[in-house]
């Protein structure tokens, strides 16, 4: 009876051994392999992925070189990024490029392809003049070139190369006016036109403080220089061989300055912000143009309740007109102005509204 009792225990123990050795990995359990338990499997996973797309890898590679081999020496921007002009010089543009000018002035050269100007939706053609504050851009298997005909600021995204024009690495003569300074293409843009001229050969003064005289005078030879007949009727305005002399008067016969209540007008007195404006705003109105507000940008300064009672419609309509774009968020309408400041905004006014 024991030796029964005992051949079946051997019996049930061989049965659990049996279950036992069918554990995960083995043949019996097809669901996990050994390989997998082992550490073998992610190996050779990864050679047959590698052996599979090797190939593919170098093809996609080579296509990417044969796409982008013309755009060695160019720039990437992945967003719209600043970019400056000297006059004669250009942004080259590649497929999926875009620009879009922002001040001065330039034309558009396709090189092969087709520009679409996205503001408008129209084709825009080799030669073109673009247009401020609207967006060029370069379709598939297209290249074309951006030139400044004067000074000029844009955006640009994509591909793109800057060239400098060849011609002088500076155009003015002002060592103290650097090619990179914000108000370049303004003292650019007014020394060129003769609306202004430097305190040296090789001076301009940008952070200099401008007189009422001296504003008059820009006023004056904006408008051609006219010639006057008449005296002058400031008291002391009368030496007809300073500068501004003929200048105060044509502007006083305008209407575009009236001096003080004690008769003088104060030419050395230096200009402010919202004086500017009114001498702006007079010498619009005297030309006849339409001085109509819109918007209401000027409502977006903090320190719009401090502006003259005098200069509020001025200051509104200079605000409105991008004439004056304040500093640093603020309208600051009593502080002088420096010579760049007043060639800034001379040169709005020019951009916005014209001579």
């Amino acid at each position: 009876m024991k030796r029964v009792f005992a051949a079946g225990l051997v019996l049930i123990m061989l049965l659990c051994m049996a279950t036992v050795s069918a554990s995960p990995g083995s043949s019996a359990d097809s669901l996990i392999t050994r390989a997998y338990l082992e550490g073998e499997f992610s190996s050779s996973l990864k050679a047959d992925v590698s052996k599979a797309l090797g190939g593919a890898t170098d093809s996609s590679i080579n296509k990417l070189n044969e796409v982008y081999r013309d755009y060695i020496g160019y720039d990437f921007a992945p967003r719209f990024t600043p970019v400056r002009l000297t006059s004669g010089g250009s942004v080259s543009l590649s497929s999926g490029a875009s620009f879009i000018l922002l001040t001065g002035s330039a034309s558009l050269a396709v090189s092969s392809g087709t520009v679409i100007n996205i503001s408008t939706g129209n084709e825009v053609r080799s030669g073109t003049a673009l247009t401020r504050n609207q967006r060029y851009f370069c379709v598939e298997e297209t290249f074309a070139v951006v030139t400044a005909s004067s000074a000029a600021t844009g955006q640009v995204d994509g591909y793109y190369f800057v060239q400098e024009a060849t011609a002088s690495p500076n155009p003015l003569p002002f060592a103290d006016v650097a090619l990179n300074a914000w108000y370049f293409p303004a003292v650019e843009f007014v020394y060129k036109n003769e609306l202004f001229s430097g305190t040296g050969a090789t001076t301009f003064s940008p952070g200099s403080s401008m007189t009422r005289g001296m504003f008059v005078t820009v006023l004056h030879r904006l408008a051609g220089r006219p010639a006057v007949d008449e005296g002058s009727s400031f008291s002391d305005v009368t030496n007809s061989a300073l500068y501004y002399y003929q200048p105060v008067i044509w502007a006083s016969a305008l209407g575009i300055v009236k001096g003080y209540s004690d008769g003088t007008f104060k030419p050395e007195r230096f200009v402010t912000r919202e004086e500017m404006a009114v001498f702006m705003h007079r010498y619009a109105t005297s030309k006849n143009l339409d001085m109509s507000v819109s918007g209401n940008a000027y409502e977006s300064f903090p320190d719009r309740g401090s502006v003259s009672s005098f200069a509020v419609d001025a200051m509104r309509w200079a605000v409105s007109k991008e004439i004056i774009r304040g500093s640093s968020g603020r309208l600051n309408p009593q502080n002088t102005a420096t010579r760049a400041e007043v060639a800034q905004i001379i040169f709005n006014y020019c951009e916005n509204i014209g001579r």
